[in-house]
């Protein structure tokens, strides 16, 4: 069992609330019962760091540690009592719909998002280059581990833009567009493209949509947060699928 904080193993647990570590190592934490177990569905874990007295039946590497050191490593006010190190998703081949992410900077609206995308069957996100970190402790609290069921990228979207002549491109925008409950989605291979929070979409995407969404709302409220909208979004586009 780990009892000191100095210890090596600690230290590096610790570096991983760093993004340039993360980076580096092609690795990430995660906290709770709950993450751990659906990062365990997918082959992710690495190794398995339990508050001594707590067990949990695996034959992975698994570490005991006490509570200050738990504490020590996790950015949560209360201590969990499991954390593990995993390995980074790896990115697949993007087929079907599409939702591109434009400089989204909120945590909280990229778990949100994440979340939606599962429950409305969008399989894939694209990250730009400028959105928040994929592994940051907030997404990966806020998606509720939904993270490892859906296909994420980061990469430059106007270069898939271009490299996907396929798909159609809408656009969002907050009024002057096509009522999203008018709107004409493709069968196949829709791009939706949600802008940044505060400064909405990049006007450089702009000459490659089809058409712009909006969601229709009450006089009194100008928009939505970027997490609701795209939730939104998602659902209209969903409506012909099954939810089995």
């Amino acid at each position: 069992m780990i009892v000191s904080l100095q210890n090596e193993k600690v230290k590096n647990w610790v570096k991983l609330h760093d993004k340039k570590y993360r980076d580096k190592t092609n690795l990430f934490l995660v906290e709770s019962k709950h993450l751990v177990l659906e990062a365990l569905k997918e082959n992710l874990v690495k190794e398995i760091i339990l508050l001594e007295g707590e067990d949990l039946k695996t034959n992975l590497k698994t570490t005991i540690v006490n509570e200050k050191v738990m504490q020590k490593i996790s950015s949560q006010v209360t201590v969990p009592t499991i954390c593990a190190v995993c390995q980074k998703k790896k990115e697949e081949k993007i087929k079907g719909n599409v939702l591109l992410l434009d400089d989204i900077s909120d945590p909280a609206n990229l778990g949100t998002i994440i979340r939606s995308a599962v429950a409305f069957k969008m399989p894939n996100i694209i990250l730009s280059l400028k959105s928040v970190d994929l592994y940051n402790e907030k997404v990966l609290r806020s998606c509720e581990g939904m993270i490892f069921h859906v296909n994420i990228l980061r990469m430059n979207i106007e270069e898939f833009i271009l490299n996907h002549p396929d798909y159609t491109i809408h656009g969002t925008k907050v009024d002057n567009g096509v009522s999203l409950e008018k709107s004409c989605f493709s069968k196949q291979n829709n791009a939706i493209i949600i802008g940044n929070e505060g400064q909405g979409m990049n006007k450089t995407l702009e000459p490659y949509c089809k058409d712009f969404l909006y969601i229709p709302m009450a006089h009194n409220c100008e928009s939505l947060n970027a997490g609701v909208s795209a939730s939104i979004i998602m659902y209209e586009l969903s409506k012909e699928s099954s939810y089995e």
